[in-house]
């Protein structure tokens, strides 16, 4: 089975306005220190010996802040497995050709831009800091740095939100070289700012479900194929670090907030960067991955469910009763059920936590 290596960088410019993620705004960069924690614990989780990850991800917060030689300390510590998958989050206004370069050279070969939208009014409501042309710069500066595996996030159901908008921003995206593009309905947090302030032009639950259904539709007519909720990939250009979450495999996540899965046991460090920094403050138990977990995650995914590996692995089976309900749904069009796989259709995925209620 593979294994994942998370790093969380906390640190970002501002806080985006949709954003609950644990992170500092107001920085510029990211402390020489905190590269120092972050290899710290590592040695501390392995004792000293290689992790040889399978993949690699650099999460945040902007990961696009830290400097290339930080990031190459930190690949080299973990002694990625020959072939990895390395990935950094980066914000468009944050890089150029030559920092892109820079992390190209020091071992990331996976690049994922924050685009969002094409729209700048829509950009600045949302508290982002970049333009639209500069996301188009920051595309076409990772393909020129040799990046062949580029994903691209998109939000939907946004303010004021047209089909024409997600069209625009699949555009600017396609046309820039993304070959994975990670697009999601927009969510209101609580601890965000439009949590606490909700924004005019919001869509309607049902609106904001076409959206979803136009989205998967459109990706699906460019290339883009579905294989989870919210990710569409080219042929061979899935992101293998999720997958590692989705299904139930091994993960060690270092930084604030940071949450891991080792051996079946979870367990995160709390939500302070401080603490971290200082490292007195270890991570805190959370439990075990049970076969709810496993059934809610392999739902995400469009090849579904197998009910021999669920069987396998947790000794679970579905009643007469739930059986029952997925072949109701089966016929609805929310789900493909044969009696030995459950998969949800884009449908299905809308509704997802209803099935789930019936299931678990």
């Amino acid at each position: 089975m593979p294994f994942g290596l998370y790093l969380h960088i906390p640190y970002c410019f501002s806080k985006c306005r949709y954003c609950d993620f644990y992170s500092r705004p107001g920085a510029r960069g990211v402390p020489p220190e905190y590269t120092d924690a972050l290899l710290r614990e590592l040695a501390r989780h392995t004792g000293g010996e290689p992790l040889r990850p399978d993949t690699i991800y650099f999460g945040g917060g902007t990961p696009s802040l830290l400097d290339p030689a930080a990031v190459a300390r930190l690949i080299e510590a973990a002694q990625p497995a020959p072939g990895a998958e390395i990935t950094l989050e980066a914000n468009p206004e944050t890089v150029d050709y030559n920092t892109l370069s820079a992390y190209r050279a020091a071992g990331v070969n996976r690049i994922s831009f924050g685009v969002q939208s094409a729209r700048d009014d829509q950009l600045r409501r949302l508290g982002r800091p970049h333009t639209a042309r500069q996301a188009r710069q920051a595309l076409a500066d990772a393909v020129r740095a040799g990046f062949e595996r580029i994903n691209g996030d998109i939000m939907m159901a946004l303010p004021y939100y047209t089909q024409a908008e997600f069209d625009d921003t699949l555009a600017l995206l396609e046309e820039g070289g993304a070959n994975h593009i990670s697009a999601y309905l927009l969510k209101i947090e609580p601890d965000s700012a439009f949590g606490r302030k909700p924004p005019e032009g919001l869509p309607t639950a049902d609106q904001a479900a076409d959206f979803y259904l136009y989205g998967v539709e459109q990706l699906e007519a460019h290339g883009y194929r579905q294989y989870e909720i919210s990710n569409f990939a080219r042929p061979g250009q899935e992101g293998r670090h999720n997958l590692i979450y989705w299904d139930c495999g091994d993960y060690l996540g270092l930084g604030p907030a940071a949450h891991s899965c080792v051996g079946g046991r979870r367990f995160y460090y709390p939500a302070d960067t401080e603490a971290f920094l200082r490292g007195d403050t270890p991570p805190v138990e959370d439990g075990v991955c049970g076969a709810e977990d496993y059934l809610i995650l392999q739902l995400r995914l469009r090849h579904g469910l197998n009910l021999a590996e669920y069987k396998r692995r947790f000794g679970k089976e579905f009643t007469p009763r739930q059986r029952a309900f997925l072949d109701q749904c089966a016929r609805q069009g929310y789900a493909r059920f044969n009696g030995e796989t459950l998969a949800l259709t884009p449908a299905g995925m809308i509704v997802q936590n209803s099935i789930l209620v019936e299931l678990i």
